[in-house]
């Protein structure tokens, strides 16, 4: 520490200190939304592209032409077309950006280019397992949208084919979003997009949750399967730096998109993130697929450990997942254990074992870590005798992580 640091200076280092040692070596990380970033991307975060700039455009000013508002610019504009490129092939898509800051925000670089004011879209309702951000009051109010529910149902949030293609022609909307914070099992894409089209609607695919089980060839491939434009967050069960892509195989839409991102949606678009997440997608072109199956593999073995053990988790009957997620039954964990999520996820977090407090368990950091599906019933075991049994069982917890120092599929 620099002898000239305040004591706030101080106390910060101290506080990234304690986080990176806690969330990095002392427990078990199964939150749904997040993943571990690898050590050649974590430093790219830190490279000094952290604080620069790149404007590419054609433009005239005081009698010049520019074809970027910066000089400096050499490596950042390759190190953007390397990532772009990375995309595409990991994607098997022919146009990719990887500007968007967020899978929120790619959300909106997609929808507001290409879906006008006044127009109608069906997403699926919180109360079905959707995205918050499509609701009535958030993206569709801000780009003045009329969004109307697409049916998801049982405690699995499954669209059912016969019902979105009646709603669909019921509603005929001019997009149809497809994205959930609940995600267990594929969509019936072809179906929905064949209705969709055939009412002129486009489908937008929120990949956010599964993207990188989709990377790696698992869950579903949305591009081939009907999708117009595929977006999500870079960050959940793709292991990368907080951030978003975008990718479609049309050309008419991407051309759309693409001019309309800078001052629209965004300025910089942080290059130390795309560098990063360049990166990620480098390693995911290696070793894609062997991390996509241990994540699904580790969710459905878990699943059938806790079950066992009676944890009342939904869709048993449907193998529990088919994704990198778990979802309690809720109701049937208080009737049978007299304890709701949240609280059951706060005797967890006492024992270093993480989930969320709404109920979902998600697999894709413990992947990276090395755990198999043959590791699954040790830690459920844990899970149950720390959430269910109130047991104090975080020094083995402890002595168990720290015997995982590197990760795997990096």
């Amino acid at each position: 520490m620099d002898p000239r640091a305040t004591d706030e200076e101080r106390r910060l280092g101290a506080l990234v200190r304690a986080h990176d040692r806690w969330r990095g070596r002392e427990v078990f990380n199964l939150l749904a939304s997040e993943n571990a970033v690898s050590p050649v991307a974590r430093r790219y975060l830190a490279s000094d592209l952290a604080g620069r700039y790149t404007l590419p455009l054609t433009a005239e000013f005081d009698g010049e032409t520019l074809d970027n508002n910066y000089t400096g610019t050499r490596y950042t504009d390759r190190i953007e077309a390397l990532a772009n490129a990375a995309a595409g092939r990991v994607f098997r898509a022919k146009f990719a950006t990887t500007r968007p800051l967020s899978g929120h925000i790619a959300a909106l670089s997609a929808l507001a280019p290409l879906v006008p004011p006044q127009s109608k879209v069906l997403a699926i309702a919180p109360g079905d397992g959707g995205y918050d951000g499509y609701a009535p009051g958030y993206v569709p109010a801000l780009l003045g949208y009329t969004v109307r529910p697409l049916p998801a149902d049982g405690p699995g949030h499954r669209v059912r084919p016969e019902a979105a293609i009646e709603t669909i022609r019921a509603e005929r909307p001019n997009a149809v979003v497809l994205g959930q914070s609940f995600f267990l099992f594929p969509y019936p894409l072809k179906e929905i997009a064949e209705a969709a089209h055939a009412v002129d609607a486009l489908v937008f695919y929120d990949a956010s949750h599964v993207l990188g089980l989709v990377a790696g060839g698992q869950f579903q491939d949305p591009l081939r399967e009907g999708a117009d434009v595929v977006y999500g967050s870079t960050h959940k069960s793709f292991p990368g730096p907080q951030g978003g892509l975008l990718y479609t195989d049309r050309e008419d839409l991407f051309l759309q998109i693409d001019p309309a991102l800078v001052w629209r949606v965004f300025d910089n678009a942080h290059w130390h993130r795309i560098a990063s997440l360049a990166q990620t997608l480098l390693e995911l072109e290696r070793c894609g697929a062997e991390y996509a199956t241990t994540v699904v593999d580790n969710a459905r073995a878990l699943g059938r450990s806790l079950h066992d053990l009676g944890v009342p988790l939904v869709a048993p009957e449907e193998g529990f997942t088919r994704s990198h997620q778990l979802h309690l039954d809720r109701a049937a964990l208080r009737a049978r254990h007299g304890v709701a999520p949240g609280a059951f996820a706060r005797r967890l977090e006492r024992q270093r074992l993480l989930i969320d407090l709404v109920g979902r368990i998600g697999t894709a950091e413990v992947a990276r870590l090395g755990l198999t599906p043959a590791d699954m019933p040790r830690l459920a075991d844990l899970l149950v005798r720390a959430g269910v049994r109130r047991e104090r069982v975080g020094a083995e917890v402890l002595a168990w992580r720290r015997g995982f120092a590197e990760l795997r599929f990096a």
